[in-house]
């Protein structure tokens, strides 16, 4: 397993962007796709971007669409998410997840998380 640390979080203003990092520790990180979920108060987690491990598949929520970017850089063994245009409504804890095999979406698919990072979007 690899162990994961994000970074980036923080408080914008509605309309504003954000690029959030997750780094992996351990070997293969390019064995591994990469996800982006998200926890807000008083909902489920949710599933917000995926990555497949060489970088070409992609996939996101309906939510974040046209708004978010999933990118990696396996030589720095990183994962990104920039998020534009941010709305109130993506204010959450950010967690940044791995798997080993094939892109996916639902988090029990997910073997390693990192510990989250918040991000809050202000009106």
């Amino acid at each position: 397993q690899v162990q994961l640390v994000e970074s980036g979080g923080g408080l914008v203003q509605a309309g504003g962007s954000l690029r959030l990092s997750c780094t992996a520790s351990g070997r293969y990180f390019s064995s591994y796709a990469m996800g982006w979920f998200r926890h807000a108060p008083g909902k489920e987690r949710e599933f917000v971007a995926a990555i497949g491990w060489g970088g070409g598949n992609t996939a996101y929520a309906d939510s974040v669409k046209g708004r978010f970017t999933i990118s990696r850089d396996n030589a720095k063994n990183t994962v990104y998410l920039q998020m534009n245009s941010l709305k109130p409504e993506d204010t959450a804890v950010y967690y940044c997840a791995a798997r080993q095999g094939w892109i996916a979406t639902t988090p029990g698919d997910f073997g390693s998380w990192g510990q989250g990072t918040q991000v809050t979007v202000s009106s």
